[in-house]
């Protein structure tokens, strides 16, 4: 299927999106959820699988369909076509703070494997499919999981990290050790494995797991300064649990379960 080659517009900076312009007649994959705005010129078509293998008959889409699934991501995706004579936009926003990446399959080999919730939106032919690891220790120790997301194609694909991103170069043996959630992106010529960390006590206390993925060049990985899994373990920890506690942040909690509040709001008939 022919690759639609689009002009696009990444804006804002801790909280971004990627307006994407397309001429008459070619079209976005877009991920379910990820929609900010589009022009009314566009039309919206949700597609069984990844939007990227229409013309393989029934057996095609199913498999499609299979690979997101088995991601963890929905059964279908949203395809955005312009309708008319002109020139349309349509906008996808990211889903927590971080930056957008622009990836250009053609330049990195036509093939990118990713986190499994990084992929935000393409263009259209861009065939989204799953990435399996040679090793099974990453599935049962990765973290993040060892089943992750690949993108084929010539086209473009934006992927979604979170916090600061960073972009290194491996040269032929040379290795990085990453927390495995920080991994975003690399191309598929990167070596990766994961590897324990002997010290039992760095586990217990210093927070930074058993595991890390090593990473081995020759190839380019994409690193992010704060995963959406430590965002939310972070923001699950600092909430108040059972209805307040003592914690800084949780006097109004402790005082409005208490009636204080309730009181002054109409709670007492005194």
């Amino acid at each position: 299927m022919a690759m639609d080659v689009v002009d696009y517009e990444i804006k804002g900076s801790e909280m971004q999106f990627v307006e994407v312009e397309l001429d008459p007649g070619e079209a976005a994959v877009g991920e379910a959820g990820s929609l900010m705005f589009m022009d009314a010129g566009i039309g919206m078509d949700t597609v069984f699988g990844d939007g990227g293998a229409q013309q393989g008959g029934f057996f095609g889409k199913l498999l499609g369909a299979g690979k997101r699934l088995v991601t963890g991501e929905s059964l279908f995706t949203t395809v955005y076509t312009n309708q008319v004579n002109a020139k349309q936009r349509v906008a996808f926003a990211a889903p927590y703070p971080g930056k957008i990446l622009p990836m250009d399959l053609r330049q990195l080999g036509g093939t990118l494997i990713c986190q499994k919730d990084a992929f935000l939106c393409a263009a259209r032919g861009v065939s989204l499919g799953i990435h399996f690891q040679q090793k099974l220790s990453v599935g049962f120790f990765g973290g993040e999981g060892f089943i992750m997301q690949k993108l084929e194609g010539d086209g473009l694909a934006f992927v979604h990290a979170g916090g600061t991103v960073v972009r290194r170069e491996l040269q032929p043996g040379q290795t990085l050790l990453v927390d495995t959630g920080c991994l975003v992106a690399m191309t598929p010529n990167v070596s990766f494995e994961i590897q324990y960390v002997g010290k039992i006590k760095t586990a217990l206390f210093g927070g930074e797991g058993l595991f890390f993925a090593k990473v081995t060049g020759p190839g380019t990985v994409w690193l992010q300064s704060l995963p959406f899994s430590r965002l939310a373990s972070r923001v699950f920890a600092a909430a108040p649990q059972r209805g307040g506690s003592r914690e800084e942040g949780s006097v109004l909690g402790g005082l409005a379960a208490g009636g204080l509040l309730g009181g002054v709001l109409g709670g007492d008939d005194e």
